[in-house]
């Protein structure tokens, strides 16, 4: 398995899909921005509402996969990855992946309590490319 392939990959994405546990046990998906900040394959960190659906489902329950696709004329490439998923509250973390365009959706700037940040652990993997898949672990 060559990573650093997975990780130019997922570097390219402008999309994700973050999915969470509902309180049912049901997986729930939800499509994102690419991530604000990775660590090689193992942390992802993004933005989103505190306010919203799926921060309470993590706050519930952290099991978590993230996933990363394109499809284009003749080969289609996916990622899954999956792990744990951190609501972060604190004020260094929200700093640390702020964008100045931010304060469209969150009026009170980097210090807007419903401004918050998913931080994605990964432990595991899948790779589809070329008709062939392969698991992997994520140290």
């Amino acid at each position: 398995m060559v990573f650093d392939k997975i990780i130019q990959f997922i570097d390219k994405q402008k999309v994700s899909f973050i999915c969470s546990v509902d309180e049912d046990g049901f997986p729930n998906v939800k499509a994102m921005l690419k991530p604000r900040k990775r660590n090689g394959l193992k942390e992802f960190y993004f933005s989103t509402n505190t306010s919203s659906m799926r921060v309470k489902q993590y706050l519930e329950n952290h099991n978590a996969c993230i996933y990363f696709y394109h499809k284009g004329l003749m080969k289609y490439t996916g990622v899954m990855l999956k792990g744990t998923m951190e609501v972060l509250t604190d004020q260094e973390t929200k700093n640390m992946i702020w964008k100045k365009g931010d304060t469209m959706f969150y009026k009170k700037g980097v210090t807007d309590p419903d401004y918050c940040v998913l931080r994605f652990t990964a432990i595991s993997g899948r790779y589809y490319c070329d008709l062939k898949t392969e698991s992997f672990a994520v140290e």
